[in-house]
């Protein structure tokens, strides 16, 4: 992967084992201190947790979860030869791609979703920071356990590390698309901000909570809102303070708390995507 440090996820679904720990332990490692790591993480993984990586900080790769061997297969015939390939479990595969640049968090997550559609692969997996499972662990979800009760390793297939054949062309691409949503998006916050309120302003989060048609479900609340705030040029940073504004405790630490506001607002913004016909990788 050519990163010189990674981060590293330790997750285990939430148990009623009085003693399980944390649903998920993070670490931070460069290549040694992960190598040394490795007796430890063995032990966790025997107790019953998976093994994620991905690089720090902003970087110059692109996961793309959930594919088939055909996937992999036109993955390579097209110019997007992965720099690993990575199977989680019996037929089904991660591909890191690498680009020739670092690139910063709005154009990853862009790149990240172009080849997600274009490959088949999980839009649900794809931004900027995702992690992958490392190899040479097992994969510890309950549906991937065979009748003998054995987990399937996650194996490295393919290592060649190096930058996909057609990166030039791709990222090309996907800036231009980029900038053309952030250009329609900044319009649509201008008409929505600079457009007259006859008797009326644009609804808060509030106004959603108290609407019966979600039944009080918070997970359903916080969805319609983000995509109505979204569409109507509300800023990201309005939004996940509104959508922090209730508590979250039962989501887990302030960490965890966090990463559902993200992916909140990341599944927002795909299917408003969907609904207006317009955004990156269309």
């Amino acid at each position: 992967m050519g990163a010189e440090v990674f981060e590293l996820g330790l997750f285990k679904p939430e148990s009623a084992e009085p003693d399980a720990g944390p649903p998920m332990l993070p670490r931070t490692w460069d290549v040694a201190g992960l190598m040394r790591s490795i007796p430890w993480l063995r032990l966790q993984n025997s107790q019953g947790r998976n093994i994620y990586v991905r690089p720090q900080g902003e970087h110059n790769l692109s996961l793309v979860d959930d594919l088939t061997r055909d996937a992999i297969e036109r993955l390579k015939r097209t110019g997007f030869q992965p720099a690993a390939i990575i199977e989680t479990s019996h037929g089904n595969y991660q591909a890191w791609l690498k680009h020739p640049e670092r690139l910063p968090k709005d154009l990853g997550t862009a790149a990240a979703r172009a080849l997600a559609r274009q490959f088949g692969g999980d839009l649900g997996a794809a931004d900027w920071r995702h992690f992958g499972r490392l190899g040479g662990f097992t994969n510890r979800k309950p549906s991937r356990c065979g009748p003998d009760g054995l987990y399937p390793f996650v194996r490295l297939i393919e290592a060649s590390g190096g930058t996909y054949p057609a990166a030039e062309r791709f990222l090309a691409t996907v800036r231009r698309q980029l900038d053309e949503a952030n250009r329609i998006r900044a319009e649509r916050a201008a008409t929505a901000f600079c457009a007259p309120r006859q008797n009326s302003t644009l609804k808060t989060i509030d106004d959603f909570r108290n609407n019966p048609v979600y039944c009080g479900d918070g997970t359903r609340v916080d969805l319609a809102y983000a995509i109505y705030a979204l569409g109507h040029g509300v800023s990201d940073a309005e939004i996940r303070n509104a959508l922090a504004s209730r508590d979250l405790s039962h989501k887990g630490n302030e960490r965890r708390q966090q990463e559902y506001i993200e992916r909140t607002t990341r599944k927002a913004a795909l299917l408003l995507e969907k609904q207006c016909g317009h955004g990156p990788g269309r």
